[in-house]
């Protein structure tokens, strides 16, 4: 069975920690406050392995030394890193109603999204006027604890809430699709034809997913004049939750495809 895995505060060499933070086996570290209070409830005791990660790529198999009510510590026994990927892929997520937009950024921490940007499309029924740093709380706090139940020692960064005017700047150096129930053809079909190369989906690449009432034709217009390349999904008509995990499984399927090329 695969160790559980908690989030902890990595000793650092230099303030604020990041490319600086030092982990040496031996070393004992700390779980405090929800973390300690998890583990808790998870029944973990003296002697028991687990994962720690500093949720920045870095991880620790720990052997656990002591467990207190709010309080648990863990000395580390191996360390390692889980590297930036040769191709990160960036989800902008339009805004929607119903917990739906925060059921797609639970699903693709899940499937390996690296960032995600959220989107106040023009269709877009759901606001986050004047509370969009409670609305980014919450997004991070889904790709928080749907990181921790993946065992995925990178935690997505929830961007700047953007515009359709702001997408262009913000997604520089990626190749970007647009997935939209009128394309033509699919991601895989695009790479059969030519329209994308493998090398495209191989590198840095962006994913558009728009709100449920679908991504408005002077937006489609304007993107696609930045160079964005609309993809066709599938069949059916996926909704706004689902769409962004289906088009990170059809990335991974191409890209797998090119390797044994």
């Amino acid at each position: 069975m695969t160790l559980p895995l908690f989030f902890a505060d990595f000793p650092a060499t230099r303030p604020g920690g990041g490319a600086g933070a030092c982990l040496r086996v031996g070393q004992e570290l700390s779980l405090t406050g929800e973390e300690a209070r998890h583990a808790s409830v998870m029944r973990i005791r003296v002697g028991e392995e687990i994962l720690l990660s500093d949720g920045e790529g870095r991880r620790a198999r720990c052997t656990v030394s002591v467990v207190a009510k709010n309080d648990v510590r863990a000395r580390v026994q191996e360390v390692s890193a889980e590297p930036k990927p040769a191709g990160p892929i960036t989800l902008v997520q339009a805004l929607a109603k119903g917990g739906r937009d925060e059921q797609a950024v639970e699903t693709c921490t899940e499937y390996g999204v690296w960032d995600i940007v959220p989107w106040e499309a023009a269709r877009c029924v759901a606001s986050w006027k004047n509370k969009e740093e409670k609305g980014r709380a919450r997004w991070q706090a889904t790709a928080r604890a749907a990181a921790k139940q993946s065992r995925r020692s990178y935690i997505p960064r929830i961007r700047s809430l953007s515009t359709t005017a702001q997408l262009p700047q913000a997604l520089t150096g990626n190749t970007v699709l647009i997935c939209h129930e009128e394309a033509d053809v699919t991601l895989a079909e695009a790479v059969a034809r030519g329209t994308v190369s493998f090398a495209q989906v191989a590198g840095p690449v962006a994913v558009i997913i728009g709100p449920e009432g679908g991504i408005a034709p002077e937006e489609m217009e304007s993107l696609q004049a930045a160079g964005a390349i609309p993809v066709l999904l599938g069949a059916h008509v996926l909704r706004s939750a689902s769409a962004g995990a289906y088009a990170l499984a059809s990335i991974a399927t191409v890209r797998a495809l090119g390797a044994l090329l």
